[in-house]
């Protein structure tokens, strides 16, 4: 038996392509894992769909009519529920720059067609294994004046200013601010937060960091030229 049949019933999967036939795929597939499958056909059906569908993962086509993939998702992350849904692209298309759009916005994982059943079914499992195999290093952790919260994904900056991060950008800083002074290179954060199982460009370890800093301020995470990143437990403010 899988591994969503053994233990991951409940977690529903929200799929959207233009075309019938990758849709037809995708569910004969997800349905087979033992997901609860719900499908769009356009951009602007998934989000409606997703509203009271609740998916815990959306796979979305990147081209796709009304609204593409990339804006879909947006939307998707400006609503509270779907912040931390896992959303993964589908695409056809090979442009390095629709890559790092994709995880600008917060995707998991970023997939070419044309698709292989087997392998995208692996991809899908890995997202919810890892998610379930997490260790737990606590809900709250203090240090450099920033209080931040597994539970909610939120960060109290020195100011007492609370700050929501999106999935990525969260787990990213409370990795760092674990190892406080400890420098990891961008591979070392490719694999501790995307996991070996998910393909993406090192960049997209620099935009989340940009992001990161954005919100939660410039000087907690140092950059080692050359090196990687690491928190600082002495930022200069």
């Amino acid at each position: 038996m899988s591994v969503a049949k053994a233990a991951q019933l409940i977690h529903k999967v929200l799929v959207a392509d233009d075309d019938a036939d990758i849709l037809e795929l995708l569910i004969y597939n997800l349905e087979k894992e033992g997901y609860e499958v719900r499908s769009a056909s356009n951009g602007k059906q998934a989000v409606e769909i997703a509203r009271e569908f609740v998916p815990d993962l959306v796979v979305l086509d990147i081209m796709m009519p009304q609204m593409d993939g990339i804006e879909t998702a947006r939307m998707l992350r400006s609503i509270p529920e779907f912040k931390h849904t896992y959303i993964l692209f589908l695409t056809a298309r090979a442009e390095e720059y629709s890559e790092v759009a994709a995880f600008e916005i917060g995707a998991d994982d970023y997939i070419n067609k044309p698709i292989k059943p087997r392998a995208l079914m692996s991809r899908i499992n890995a997202l919810f294994r890892r998610e379930a195999q997490k260790a737990d290093p606590g809900v709250l952790l203090e240090v450099a004046n920033l209080s931040i919260n597994r539970e909610n994904y939120t960060v109290t900056k020195p100011d007492q200013t609370v700050v929501v991060l999106p999935k990525k950008e969260f787990e990213l800083l409370f990795f760092l601010a674990q190892y406080p002074n400890k420098v990891f290179s961008r591979e070392e954060l490719l694999q501790k937060i995307w996991g070996a199982d998910v393909y993406v460009l090192e960049r997209t370890v620099d935009v989340h960091i940009r992001k990161v800093r954005e919100k939660v301020g410039e000087n907690f995470i140092k950059t080692l030229k050359g090196v990687g990143y690491m928190f600082t437990d002495e930022p200069e403010i």
